[in-house]
C-alpha cells in the first residue's frame, strides 16, 4: 500500500474586534504541526482568505512561518488575473513559505478561459515565482486543467513540486497521475477521495476537518503506511461521517464553535458575512462525533 500525506487548509482566527489572533494562530498551527500534519494557511475557503485584505494576508503568513518554520504553505484564494497571483506568490517567497500554491484563473462572469489561455497563465505565473508552486486544478472555478497540459507546464516549471486536484471525478484524478508520473506530489481536495488517492498512486490529501481533529487526518496516513487496512477503513469512515456532518451544519463556522466550546485553540466566531452556528446546533454535532469515538482518538 502506498504512503500518503495529509495538509489542513488551516482556519484563521480572529479576536473579538475581528482582528487576526496571532497568540490563536500560532497555537492551532503548532497542534496541527504536533499532530503530524502538514498546514496550508490563507486559503479562500476554510482559511477565511476572502475576507482577509493584502496586508492582513502577509501577515498571517509572516506569524504562520514564525511558528512552524519551513512547514507552511501558502494558499490564497482565486485571482482574477495573472498579476493577482503573481502578487501573492512573491509576497509568499517574501516570507519563506515552504511552498506556495498557484490556483486556477477564475473567470467570474466571463468566458470560461480556454485552454491556450490557462497555459499562458500558468507560464506568465510561474516564469515570476520564485518559490517551489503546487498547481490547483479545482472545480469551484468552474473547469478542469488537462492532464496534458500540466504536464507541459510542469516540464517547463521545475519550481512545480505537486498538483493540488479538487474534482469528484475519479478518471481525472488517474489521468493526473498517469501524465504526471511520481515525481510530482498529487493531492486530492478532500478526505472523501483517500483511499481513491491511494489506489490510482496520488501521494495525498487536503482537510478541513483537520482542524477539528488532526489526530484522525494522520491517523489515515499512519494506518497507510503500517499497511493495517482494518485501522484505515475504520478512521476513513469516521472521517468521511464527519465530514459530511461539518459541511452540513455550515463547515468551518461549526469547526470554529466546536474548538470554541472545547476551550482549543482557534475556536471562535468566523468573520462577516459568516455567522456562528446556534448553540443547540453545536450541541448536535458534538453528540454525533462522542457516537464515532472522535473525542478518545483525539484526547478531548
Amino acid at each position: 500500500m502506498s504512503t500518503m500525506s495529509t495538509y489542513v487548509i488551516a482556519i484563521t482566527p480572529f479576536g473579538a474586534d475581528g482582528s487576526i489572533d496571532d497568540l490563536a494562530v500560532r497555537a492551532h498551527l503548532r497542534r496541527m504541526s504536533d499532530a503530524g500534519v502538514g498546514a496550508y494557511v490563507g486559503g479562500g475557503g476554510s482559511g477565511e482568505g476572502f475576507t482577509l485584505s493584502d496586508a492582513e494576508m502577509q501577515h498571517l503568513l509572516e506569524v504562520a512561518v514564525d511558528e512552524l518554520g519551513g512547514g507552511v504553505r501558502a494558499m490564497g484564494i482565486e485571482p482574477r488575473t495573472a498579476q493577482q497571483m503573481i502578487d501573492f506568490v512573491r509576497v509568499a517567497a517574501r516570507v519563506g513559505v515552504e511552498a506556495c500554491q498557484v490556483y486556477s484563473l477564475d473567470p467570474g462572469h466571463g468566458h470560461r478561459p480556454t485552454t491556450k489561455e490557462v497555459e499562458v497563465y500558468l507560464d506568465t505565473v510561474l516564469d515570476a515565482c520564485d518559490v517551489p508552486a503546487v498547481i490547483s486544478t479545482h472545480q469551484s472555478v468552474g473547469y478542469r486543467i488537462a492532464p496534458d497540459l500540466l504536464a507541459r507546464v510542469v516540464e517547463r516549471h521545475e519550481q512545480v513540486i505537486g498538483v493540488n486536484c479538487s474534482h469528484a471525478d475519479l478518471t481525472y484524478l488517474a489521468a493526473l497521475v498517469d501524465a504526471l508520473g511520481s515525481g510530482i506530489e498529487i493531492c486530492v481536495g478532500g478526505p472523501l477521495q483517500a483511499l481513491s488517492a491511494i489506489g490510482v498512486g496520488a501521494h495525498g490529501y487536503l482537510s478541513s476537518e483537520a482542524n477539528l481533529t488532526p489526530r484522525l487526518a494522520a491517523s489515515l496516513v499512519q494506518a497507510a503506511e503500517a499497511d493495517d487496512l482494518p485501522l484505515l477503513l475504520e478512521r476513513y469512515g469516521t472521517l468521511a461521517r464527519m465530514h459530511g456532518v461539518l459541511y452540513g451544519a455550515g463547515g468551518i463556522r461549526m469547526t470554529k464553535a466546536i474548538l470554541a466550546r472545547l476551550g482549543l485553540p482557534g475556536g471562535g466566531i468566523p468573520r462577516l458575512p459568516q455567522l456562528a452556528p446556534t448553540a443547540e446546533a453545536t450541541d448536535a454535532v458534538m453528540a454525533r462525533l462522542a457516537e464515532w469515538g472522535v473525542p478518545e482518538i483525539e484526547g478531548w
